[in-house]
């Protein structure tokens, strides 16, 4: 089953978070065959962290939670919160499949919060820059709520569009770059 880890930091644990660099890269090793994809989220000036995506392939709810809760920046508390949901992979591929090139342009990640009927399951018209695309759903794997895309594009404004507009009651976009170890 696959799953959308969103762990947002918590203000002021740079530090803390670059203390514990190779012990998370290390906890992340473990994973490397479930992992479909990786990375840091920034705040609009490109450079302050906000968080960590992970997309992962893990057999049940309770192997993703022990994956999104014992994660070592998790437990230190560099980390203020965590969202764990159901996702699907459009795509069908990992972020290491990812056509173009991974250092080229800007990347972010949107994430939509539904609000209403299910929006968004297909892939949009224009895929070119789409390096992860999917629902966010709810643990039956069925019920919608969302979705979570991470995508190269021109500027925040072109990522934004690539979801329906007015289908969610909140649209984020973050800046995010291709994680693991460089």
């Amino acid at each position: 089953m696959e799953y959308f880890c969103y762990h947002r930091d918590r203000p002021g644990s740079r530090a803390l978070r670059e203390e514990l660099l190779e012990e998370h890269w290390s906890y992340m090793d473990r994973y490397e065959q479930e992992l479909i994809a990786r990375g840091p989220t920034f705040a609009a000036d490109g450079e302050t962290p906000t968080g960590s995506v992970h997309i992962v392939d893990l057999p049940d709810a309770a192997a993703v939670r022990a994956f999104a809760f014992d994660e070592p920046n998790y437990q230190a508390g560099a980390y203020r919160d965590v969202l764990v949901r159901r996702w699907r992979n459009v795509l069908g591929r990992t972020m290491w499949e990812y056509p173009g090139d991974p250092e080229e342009g800007n990347r972010y990640l949107v994430l939509g919060l539904g609000e209403g009927p299910a929006a968004d399951l297909g892939l949009p018209p224009a895929r070119d820059g789409l390096i992860a695309y999917g629902p966010l759903l709810a643990d039956d794997g069925e019920t919608w709520l969302g979705a979570a895309v991470l995508l190269g594009a021109a500027g925040r404004d072109e990522a934004r569009a690539v979801l329906t507009a007015d289908r969610y009651a909140d649209v984020e976009v973050h800046d995010w770059d291709f994680g693991g170890r460089g």
